[in-house]
């Protein structure tokens, strides 16, 4: 039996989804990316629910259905022109793909439909293995497993099938490693000897089209997997990144490639995957803020307990919310002002405009602090890579105290300078102190938000601490 297309697979998945209650398997399993979803995430989601749901290698046998379920509103989508590119390869388009809209009781076009009973779902994460945000709240208590690259934060039973939390440059690499089986498996599926199976599979990965077979799935997939482990390790080229696990996912997809005929060249796809996602320039600043934005919420364990049976908390959490961006401060202060603006006067008048848009979005996600985290080439394609920070610390002295101790504590592991002569700085000395941000740059690059965030969520541990001990 041919295996399915992706294409197929999908609608399979959103027909299970919205079907009513009494008709859709119980439990639903799900796979779901973190909330920045970010390229590796979405592509990670769809490639192992898919090969969860064919452990076999074929579309007529396997494991229960694994619905993949993208971690933003449908209408996010459209500001990330790279996925869109990667689907197309893989012979789909946005609108095959699930999202946080379609999960009944979302708010979006499922919004009419009664939310999941928590107990009636099992979660398996991929890259994160902390549920956050509004899925973490519904539905935290039901995580069945994980495949993550990041910081193992012990929320994921340790019995929990799979676990796997291991240092690499992209989670994708994790993914392929895991459905590897799987895909041997489904590429040794018999052909009709023809030839037209590959003849298939060229014309879907170059065209779009939607061929069955498996030499067509082979090429559809292995686009969906090489895409975001190029992108995160600089078409294998960050040191600082790349581990043997990247290159050997990276090998294992474009060896499908190779052995179906398809015409390929890595820096030619890896161009223009990178180029699409890092033109900006048609988004908005409250768009380019939340296209990468990924935040925490810090709390307190007796304030936990508190919230858990329905009493008021007596300590709030703290709110971390990050936004990584692929231009620096430079750049978004010209985009603040919409055009090259040269004479000093108009110069301080865009950062200001700037700094007003970081509070507007800081306002709108009701955030403690904004982090702010541009990676970017210096002088355009070919340059130095250069990485640039702001921090700021927004609603109490305590805060500003912890963001404080953070840059002592981790400025010299990270490098940090000050950017600009510290023109988007402030002080934190009026206002009672309850205000405090600076912008950095940041020569030691290998660090991003993978390891900064987690500095920041311990130094935002020390506030919430700190408002404990005095209450």
């Amino acid at each position: 039996m041919s295996p399915k297309t992706l294409k197929a697979f999908l609608a399979t998945a959103r027909a299970a989804l919205a079907a009513p209650p009494s008709k859709h398997p119980v439990p639903l399993h799900f796979v779901v990316g973190n909330e920045s979803a970010d390229l590796d995430s979405l592509c990670s989601t769809l490639l192992l629910a898919y090969f969860r749901s064919y452990p076999h290698g074929s579309g007529g046998d396997g494991g229960p259905l694994h619905i993949p379920l993208c971690h933003l509103p449908r209408e996010d989508l459209a500001l990330r022109p790279e996925f869109g590119a990667v689907l197309e390869r893989a012979a789909v388009t946005p609108d095959d793909v699930l999202t946080l809209s379609e999960l009944p009781g979302s708010g979006g076009a499922a919004a009419a439909s009664a939310p999941l009973r928590p107990e009636d779902t099992n979660w398996l994460l991929v890259d994160h293995n902390v549920m956050t945000g509004p899925l973490g709240r519904a539905y935290g208590g039901r995580v069945a497993g994980c495949v993550d690259h990041h910081e193992d934060e012990g929320a994921v039973p340790s019995r929990a099938v799979p676990r796997v939390i291991e240092r690499c440059g992209s989670c994708m690499s994790l993914v392929v490693d895991q459905c590897a089986g799987a895909w041997a498996r489904m590429s040794s599926a018999e052909e009709d000897g023809d030839g037209s199976a590959t003849a298939a599979a060229t014309a879907a990965a170059t065209t779009g089209g939607g061929g069955g077979g498996s030499a067509a799935v082979d090429a559809q997939l292995a686009y969906l997997a090489l895409a975001p482990i190029l992108v995160d390790t600089a078409n294998l080229g960050n040191a600082d990144k790349t581990t043997a696990r990247d290159e050997s996912a990276v090998a294992i997809a474009e060896a499908k490639l190779r052995s179906r005929g398809v015409a390929y060249d890595r820096r030619e796809f890896f161009d223009h995957v990178s180029a699409l996602k890092e033109d900006i320039s048609r988004l908005s600043l409250r768009d380019v803020l939340r296209k990468d934005y990924k935040e925490w919420v810090e709390e307190a364990a007796a304030a936990a307990a508190a919230a858990e049976a329905g009493a008021r908390p007596e300590v709030a959490p703290l709110k971390l919310g990050t936004s990584s961006v692929p231009q620096p401060f430079a750049g978004l202060v010209r985009k603040a002002a919409a055009a090259e603006e040269e004479e000093e006067e108009e110069e301080e008048e865009a950062e200001a405009r700037l700094v007003a848009e970081l509070e507007a979005w800081a306002a709108e996600k009701g955030l403690d602090v904004l982090a702010v985290l541009t990676a970017s080439r210096a002088g355009g394609e070919g340059g130095a890579f250069v990485r640039e920070l702001l921090v700021w610390a927004r609603t109490g002295p305590e805060v500003v105290r912890a963001m404080r101790a953070f840059a002592t504590a981790c400025g010299a592991e990270l490098g940090l300078g000050t950017w600009g002569g510290g023109k988007l700085d402030v002080s934190g000395d009026g206002d009672g102190g309850s205000s405090w941000r600076r912008c950095w740059t940041q020569a030691r690059v290998e660090n991003s938000r993978k390891q900064i965030a987690p500095m920041l969520r311990e130094a935002l541990r020390g506030a919430l601490k700190e408002r404990t001990e005095t209450m």
